[in-house]
């Protein structure tokens, strides 16, 4: 299975680092002052990244299903 990360626009990114302290496995750090996955295998899906950041730099391009 390919996972399917968060996508990260580094034109939109200002580096404000919410993202950052919003994720709650360190996936996510700022790499020469922007966004950026840097721990893949630690990303849990739950989109709180795109939820946090004020300049809509993160899409989440999967849809989070909740069971039953």
């Amino acid at each position: 299975m390919i996972a399917v990360l968060p996508i990260l626009d580094g034109e939109r990114c200002q580096g404000c680092g919410d993202c950052v302290a919003g994720c709650p496995t360190g996936a996510v750090a700022l790499v020469e002052g922007r966004a950026a996955i840097v721990h893949p295998d630690d990303c849990n899906y739950c989109a709180d990244c795109e939820t946090l950041c004020p300049r809509q730099a993160i899409s989440c391009p999967f849809e989070i299903v909740l069971g039953d």
